[in-house]
């Protein structure tokens, strides 16, 4: 997810209640590297090679309650 996404996606979706969570997911690690510079801060990575695991960018969402 870029920036410009996020705010494609947040104003088709302005009337849904419910919290967003955004993710992008890569098949491995060298391919989330190659894109990594140019996904959007508070967003997850979820990698197929490792489908137990998520990246968290910079964002407190599955850190605890707030």
């Amino acid at each position: 997810m870029d920036p410009k996404r996020i705010q494609e996606i947040t104003t088709m979706t302005s009337g849904v209640k419910s919290g967003m969570i955004f993710v992008t997911a890569f098949l491995d690690f060298k391919t989330y590297k190659k894109f990594s510079e140019l996904l959007a801060w508070e967003t997850e990575i979820w990698l197929a090679e490792v489908p137990d695991h998520m990246i968290h960018l910079n964002g407190d969402k599955f850190l605890g309650p707030r």
